[in-house]
């Protein structure tokens, strides 16, 4: 019985896989996985650099509750690599079409992966080096302004990923 049953799932999927591929489902799946891709891990990557940033804040905060101004724009940095994901997001969904093929999926794939990759990885990184920063501003006020530019060097390597994939994202027609 359980053979039958494995014997006859089988025959549906692989059923189901050539009308995908008749109707030319499959580029669009691999596109669509990479746009979701591309947002989740921008996401991600911001989730966790706003997780240790705003622990940090909180930890200064604590007992420094004047300081609020000079930490929040190091709080908030991390954030801006869920913005790009979702713009890319959003510029790669207006891409894609129900008839793509295969290698149009794939390219919609390598297109977004730079936003990705690198929303996720300096997120992480960006907050880490923040939540430094805050720390260095609750022992000594007056680096507030001073400290901004070390995790604003992180986030150029965010705007690259960005650039690069509104750059290929046109090219996958």
């Amino acid at each position: 019985m359980f053979t039958s049953l494995l014997a006859e799932g089988e025959q549906i999927l692989q059923t189901v896989g050539e009308k995908a591929t008749d109707m030319g489902y499959t580029g669009f799946a691999v596109a669509m996985i990479g746009i979701a891709l591309c947002v989740l891990l921008c996401g991600i990557g911001s989730s966790i650099g706003l997780f240790k940033t705003g622990s940090a804040a909180a930890g200064v905060l604590g007992e420094a509750p004047d300081k609020f101004g000079k930490v929040l724009v190091l709080v908030l940095l991390p954030a801006t690599q869920g913005i790009y994901g979702f713009i890319i997001g959003i510029i790669a969904s207006g891409s894609i079409e129900a008839g793509m093929t295969l290698s149009q999926g794939w390219a919609m794939l390598g297109a977004v992966i730079p936003m990705a990759v690198s929303g996720l990885l300096t997120g992480i990184f960006q907050g880490k080096s923040a939540a430094n920063c805050i720390y260095a501003v609750g022992k000594q006020d007056s680096l507030g302004g001073k400290l901004i530019i070390y995790p604003a060097m992180i986030e150029f390597y965010a705007i690259l990923g960005l650039i690069i994939s509104i750059m290929l994202i046109p090219l996958v027609g």
